[in-house]
């Protein structure tokens, strides 16, 4: 049976759902200071509008400092110092301290760090990551004598390759650790969508016993057909939308607003069909390659076929299923994701699904039918 599917206008997009991430992560800032948390999931799954929620519910008891360094190009020391710092021009450090005292974590959201620009001169004429982290706990220990900070670094895998005379993720990794564990003066929350950084930082033994991990995926079903019914949706539209698209809160914007929905779910699905499509001719044909450890290997296209052909009869495998070369490159281009913890990968959501099928199914048959 076909499924009509019109628009009703003057919906008005809030934010939904999420009652255990929010419980889980208010339980965390109501407790003392005592972990790293790794905030990941797939690409567009809400992670930052979760932290806009959470922000908004604080009490005058929290001050948020939210760094955001997505789209940020950092190549060196000094861009994250302009990224993680806001300057307050013609206000000295005992101002700006005093003016955290006054305001309530919703004023302060986006803000990132306010300092001094005497300061960052400072802290620029030094040149060593040493005076920003000294600093930094300095500034820390002085608020949480009247306020609780708390830390958030939205896309924090932008500086996973920055060197000083070390990477710079693991001098963060350190002074992580010693705001929460040592001291327990911040909540750190470190927020990203890549699911390799997530792996690597699992892997990583300076943070064992020393950080947690909250996952916060798309809807699942009930979810998005509940979301989806709020928006005028029926419960067989929205089965509809969830078979095709499944919970990723992008899309499921995307069809409420759109005109005719029917049409959007199969431009969506056209369009992703086409762009896996697409990635897998420029490798048959031109060959790529991917970075492991500052290394280069080259990616084998028949290797990616078999790989994702993993996928014809299982949303999700072990990741030990699929080479490394090929794991990296598909989930680097952002269509397979790894969740550590379980030690799964799976597409990036169940759009990439049923894209990959079509594209191999379309492939089965360029071949005369035959698998690979």
């Amino acid at each position: 049976m076909e499924v009509k599917m019109h628009r009703k206008r003057g919906r008005r997009m809030r934010f939904y759902d999420r009652e255990r991430e929010i419980k889980e992560i208010m339980n965390i800032i109501e407790s003392e200071p005592m972990l790293i948390t790794f905030v990941y999931g797939p690409i567009n799954s809400g992670k930052t509008e979760l932290f806009n929620h959470v922000i908004g519910q604080l009490s005058q008891d929290n001050v948020v400092f939210y760094v955001n360094l997505r789209g940020k190009f950092i190549r060196e020391y000094g861009d994250f110092i302009r990224v993680l710092f806001k300057i307050e021009r013609g206000r000295d450090k005992e101002d700006i301290l005093r003016m955290l005292s006054d305001v309530s974590a919703r004023a302060l959201k986006f803000m990132g760090i306010p300092v001094a620009a005497d300061i960052l001169n400072m802290l620029f004429k030094e040149r060593t990551y040493e005076d920003v982290f000294e600093f930094l706990e300095e500034y820390f220990t002085e608020i949480a004598e009247r306020r609780e900070p708390i830390l958030i670094l939205d896309e924090l895998q932008v500086i996973k390759d920055v060197r000083i005379d070390d990477l710079l993720i693991y001098k963060l990794f350190n002074f992580f650790v010693r705001l929460t564990k040592e001291l327990h003066l911040c909540h750190v929350f470190a927020v990203t969508s890549d699911s390799l950084f997530i792996e690597r930082i699992y892997n990583e033994a300076m943070l064992h016993g020393r950080c947690r991990y909250l996952l916060v995926d798309d809807f699942d079903k009930e979810t998005t057909v509940k979301f989806l019914k709020n928006h005028g949706l029926s419960e067989e539209e929205g089965e509809k939308v969830w078979n095709y698209v499944g919970g990723k809160p992008v899309y499921l914007i995307e069809i409420i607003n759109s005109e005719d929905r029917e049409k959007k779910i199969n431009e969506l699905l056209s369009l992703r069909t086409g762009e896996i499509a697409s990635l897998l001719k420029f490798v048959k044909e031109l060959g790529d390659e991917v970075a492991i450890n500052g290394r280069s290997y080259a990616v084998n296209y028949e290797q990616l076929i078999y790989s994702l052909n993993k996928f014809m009869n299982a949303d999700e495998v072990e990741i030990s299923a699929i080479d490394e070369v090929s794991k990296r490159y598909l989930v680097r281009k952002n269509i397979l994701f790894v969740e550590p913890l379980r030690r799964r990968i799976r597409p990036q959501s169940r759009l990439d699904l049923l894209a990959i099928r079509e594209v191999l199914s379309e492939t089965a048959a360029a071949r005369g039918g035959g698998g690979s």
